[in-house]
C-alpha cells in the first residue's frame, strides 16, 4: 500500500553509514547553524530483517538498491574530493556484516534523555574520524561512557522488543511515507531534497518558510514529535563537532 504524507516541518533523514549524510550534517552544522537547530532530525537506516517484515506488514517498503563496486569506487573518488574541499580528513571505515540498528537505535534512547545532538555528533566522529567499528555494540558502549549515558540501555538498544516495535517502527514507517529512498534526505512541504548537493537549496526553501518568523515559531509535523534542538544542546553539539580532528570547525 502505496502511502505518502505531507510533512509542514523541515525533516532531515541523517544515517551514519553514508559519508554524504556525514558531510550534510557537517555543512548544516559549520555553514547553516539557523536551519540545522528548527529541523526534526530523524534517523534513515537500512532495517534488519525483523524490521523490514513488520514495516512491510504495516504496509510501508524499504526503497534500497545494493550498488555496484563501480559505483562504491566513484564515491570514494568523489568523498575524497570533498572531504579535501572542506579541509576534513577521513579515516575509511571497514563494514564486515554490519547490523545498523546497533548504532542507530541508541539514538532514540540518546533523545529521550535530551542527548541526540551529542549522540549524533559523536558516532559521526567515531565512524569517520576515528575509523570505529560502529556497528559493534562495544564502540557503543565506548561512545555511552564518552557521554555519561547508560550504557546497558545504548548497547541493548538494538535489540529492546519495546524500542524496536514503537520507535523503530514509527521512524521506518516516516521514511517510507516520506518516499525516502536514501540519504541524506530532506523533506520540506511536498518537497524532496536528496544528497549533500541538493542541500542548499533545501536550505534557501526553509529559510524562506522562515523569514520574518521566530525559528522556534515552526510548525512541527503533525502526529510526529518536533526533534527540534534546544539552543542549548546545539551549541553543546556544535562545540562537539568543531573537536573533529582534520579541520573540521
Amino acid at each position: 500500500m502505496a502511502r505518502r504524507k505531507r510533512s509542514t516541518h523541515p525533516v532531515f533523514y541523517f544515517n551514519f553509514r553514508s559519508p554524504y549524510a556525514w558531510l550534510a550534517y557537517h555543512d548544516l552544522m559549520e555553514r547553516y547553524p539557523d536551519v540545522a537547530r528548527v529541523l526534526e532530525w530523524r534517523p534513515w537506516w537500512e532495517p534488519d530483517a525483523a524490521n523490514e517484515r513488520r514495516l512491510n506488514e504495516a504496509g510501508g517498503t524499504f526503497s534500497y538498491v545494493a550498488m555496484s563496486k563501480e559505483k562504491h569506487l566513484y564515491i570514494l573518488q568523489d568523498v575524497r574530493r570533498l572531504t579535501r574541499d572542506r579541509g576534513l580528513s577521513v579515516t575509511w571505515p571497514v563494514d564486515r556484516d554490519p547490523v545498523w540498528e546497533v548504532p542507530h537505535l541508541p539514538y532514540f534512547v540518546a533523545r529521550e534523555l535530551g542527548r541526540a545532538p551529542e549522540y549524533v555528533s559523536a558516532v559521526y566522529e567515531a565512524r569517520w574520524h576515528r575509523g570505529m567499528d560502529i556497528c559493534d555494540p562495544a564502540t557503543i558502549a565506548v561512545l555511552a561512557a564518552e557521554l555519561g549515558l547508560p550504557v546497558d540501555r545504548m548497547t541493548g538498544a538494538a535489540t529492546d522488543p519495546g524500542l524496536r516495535e514503537k520507535e523503530a517502527h514509527e521512524a521506518l514507517l516516516a521514511l517510507s511515507d516520506a518516499g525516502a529512498f536514501g540519504p541524506p534526505f530532506f523533506t520540506h512541504g511536498f518537497d524532496k531534497f536528496w544528497g549533500v548537493d541538493r542541500l542548499p537549496a533545501f536550505v534557501e526553501s526553509v529559510r524562506a518558510s522562515l523569514d520574518g518568523a521566530p525559528a522556534d515559531a515552526a510548525p512541527a509535523a503533525s502526529g510526529a514529535p518536533a526533534e527540534v534542538l534546544p539552543e542549548a544542546d546545539f551549541t553543546a553539539a556544535l562545540a562537539g563537532d568543531q573537536g573533529h580532528p582534520g579541520g573540521c570547525g
